[in-house]
């Protein structure tokens, strides 16, 4: 695909924001040419920025696609202004053998709107008791390796995990949680207590955050920590980095959005799996993105189907869709109260994601891939879980007002989604 994005603000890497034309050429950002182009878009008055990159989502594909499947996963994606994302292994069968890589690989590629890079799992079947074929899986195009849906249980299968993952240029993502402390349904605290829910204390993701932490040093190797939610572990990961230790970190906007209040009334839609947390445990999180500690933010994307949420509080699944929000949840609440910059929302969706998984994308350089995503930051938009391009529609933001909407999605220089940007 050859094209022009004109006159648009582009967001480069120095963070600087510039009105100029962007060209791409074979599917690559290029030097200004002249036509003819396949792609003419006006992006006066639009954000021009790198596609983002989700390092963590899931996609349902294969065993159960009466969630979510490739076609509708990646249009969602697409929705949401996602030009690549990485699909976590707890499918059915599981991601841990080339043949279901392969399977992902070869599906996304005729069939979805945007790029899909597998994660495969660290254990066989995610139990904590075998090594995976890790380097099979690799040749066949994975970019991490995660039990993600549970952590990988002992320390012992994450330092062999670790090493393996060091000898295939592959990091190992990790789901922070100790299981004997996590078998509960929300955050256990006071509305756990007046709600009589089960609840699961911070210590349970702390406790896994520690141990993670002191392998990566021990081993002097790298580690990613999964959807970072409370203020313990956001303490020991800054203490980590400073000492030198190899670890990066992602949370998710529902944990800077939203506290354990949204469960109250039982509400099945504010379930999810590490649970909501506490205000002084989103501040944490808040101060994590400001600072550096948390490097990403992903999106965590977890389709289901109706049945499975509206059950009772405790038999609902955990998770909820959040391609479609993940933008405009950000400038909502963490650009426009001055938190973060434009440019720092746009480096965490975009080039840090994408330098964790390797990919070569999430960026506006010439001669890399023409992923972008166009955006306009004045427009205000009621969230409805019913226009969703998901399949599922379990969102916990429906009815609310967020500011920041996606325009138009491009990869490789195809537009994959484009909301009347003429």
């Amino acid at each position: 695909m050859n094209g022009i994005i004109r006159q648009g603000k582009v967001i480069d890497a120095t963070g600087e924001v510039t009105i100029k034309d962007i060209y791409f050429k074979d599917g690559c950002f290029a030097e200004p040419y002249e036509g003819p182009f396949d792609v003419d878009l006006d992006a006066a008055g639009k954000i021009v920025m790198p596609g983002f990159v989700d390092a963590h989502c899931h996609l349902r594909d294969p065993g159960f696609e009466y969630r979510e499947d490739i076609v509708t996963g990646t249009r969602s994606a697409a929705h949401g202004g996602f030009t690549s994302i990485a699909c976590m292994p707890n499918t059915k069968p599981v991601c841990d053998n080339a043949a279901v890589v392969s399977y992902i690989v070869k599906k996304s590629q005729t069939e979805g709107y945007v790029n899909v890079f597998p994660i495969g799992a660290v254990s066989k079947q995610l139990q904590g008791k075998e090594l995976a074929e890790i380097g099979l899986m690799k040749e066949a195009g994975i970019v991490a390796v995660s039990d993600d849906g549970a952590p990988v249980r002992t320390a012992d299968m994450m330092r062999k995990g670790m090493v393996y993952a060091r000898d295939f240029d592959l990091v190992v993502i990790n789901h922070c949680e100790d299981p004997s402390l996590a078998d509960g349904y929300m955050n256990e605290g006071y509305n756990s207590t007046q709600m009589g829910v089960l609840g699961v204390p911070s210590a349970a993701e702390d406790i896994m955050v520690a141990r993670d932490l002191i392998l990566a040093e021990y081993l002097d190797l790298p580690i990613h920590l999964a959807h970072i939610s409370t203020h313990g572990a956001v303490d020991m990961i800054r203490r980590a980095k400073k000492r030198g230790v190899k670890v990066t970190c992602e949370t998710c906007p529902h944990y800077f959005v939203l506290t354990d209040d949204a469960c109250l009334g039982f509400n099945t839609y504010a379930r999810v799996n590490p649970p909501l947390r506490r205000p002084e445990d989103v501040t944490a999180i808040i101060e994590g993105l400001r600072d550096g500690t948390i490097d990403m933010i992903a999106t965590d994307h977890a389709p289901h189907h109706e049945d499975e949420k509206d059950v009772p509080f405790d038999q609902a699944n955990n998770g909820f869709i959040g391609f479609e929000t993940a933008f405009a949840l950000g400038y909502t609440y963490l650009v426009q109260p001055g938190y973060l910059t434009l440019a720092e929302l746009v480096e965490k969706m975009s080039s840090a994601p994408a330098n964790l998984l390797k990919i070569g994308r999430g960026t506006l350089e010439v001669g890399r891939p023409a992923d972008l995503t166009i955006a306009d930051v004045e427009e205000t938009w009621e969230v409805d879980r019913f226009q969703m391009a998901s399949k599922s529609m379990n969102t916990p933001y429906h009815g609310m007002t967020l500011t920041g909407k996606i325009k138009a999605t491009l990869v490789d220089g195809k537009v994959v989604f484009n909301d009347e940007l003429c």
